[in-house]
């Protein structure tokens, strides 16, 4: 099973649908290394995953006008996070959750502590990284900019894991950067998504490091959608919610082309 996907849009188009955390999928020699059992694993990954992410980045594309790309994780995070900066730079290593994640979001054992995290960063996380960079690359080729939405849903009520909860919790919550977040990406996503808020309780966006603080013609922006308007929580099903969502999605991203 390939570890993730390149899925073609229009020649055209700038933007690059990011889905990372959407998957449940554990190879099984990854599974070894994690101490949960089976029902506690199922349950975390309820609590971890951006459940159906990808599903509306799908839908999203096909009611766009312009077809964007998708740049879509297949592996679970609890892999590797490809959005973790892979050293010292990572302000979630505090609780744990670098690139390879040794706790859980309940701050519980997930890996032993003295993990080596290399062999899975070689094998998962810097291929996924090359990927991700030649795409943007070809965008900026293709067009001369490329605009990366980063798709991602958090949950209505904090995790023990987040450092930042006490905040506000929009229904949307637009993460930006202040180098690559341009205002008016911002302002076409408030006005595609209508009640949205700004950088609480998950702030940034991600940008392949290649380009991340050096090339103003790649732009980004973390979309959060809260789970209890589109999805029953923990680890539900989709409900009717995501069919709108979908629609500002595709608005916005034709607001991009």
């Amino acid at each position: 099973m390939p570890s993730f996907d390149l899925l073609p849009g229009a020649g055209e188009s700038p933007v690059i649908l990011h889905v990372p955390h959407s998957a449940r999928e554990i190879p099984a020699e990854v599974r070894a290394g994690i101490v949960l059992d089976d029902p506690a694993l199922e349950r975390e990954l309820d609590h971890i995953v951006d459940a159906h992410t990808a599903q509306l980045a799908e839908v999203a594309a096909g009611l766009a006008a312009t077809t964007p790309w998708r740049f879509v994780n297949r592996l679970s995070r609890l892999v590797v996070d490809p959005e973790r900066f892979p050293d010292e730079r990572e302000e979630m290593l505090a609780v744990g959750m670098g690139a390879v994640y040794t706790r859980t979001t309940h701050r519980e054992e997930l890996r032993p502590a003295d993990t080596d995290p290399e062999p899975l960063v070689a094998r998962y996380f810097r291929p996924y990284a090359r990927a991700m960079t030649d795409a943007v690359a070809e965008r900026l080729k293709a067009v001369g900019r490329a605009v990366i939405i980063d798709v991602h849903s958090y949950p209505s009520e904090p995790l023990p894991y987040e450092l930042h909860g006490e905040g506000p919790r929009p229904p949307v919550c637009l993460g930006t950067d202040s180098f690559h977040t341009p205002p008016e990406l911002v302002a076409a996503a408030r006005e595609a998504f209508g009640e949205a808020g700004l950088d609480s309780p998950f702030s940034g966006t991600y940008v392949p490091l290649e380009f991340y603080g050096r090339d103003p013609r790649v732009s980004a922006l973390m979309v959060e959608i809260r789970r209890d308007t589109y999805m029953t929580e923990p680890g539900g099903p989709a409900g009717p919610g995501i069919h709108p969502l979908a629609r500002s999605l595709a608005a916005l991203v034709d607001a991009l082309r």
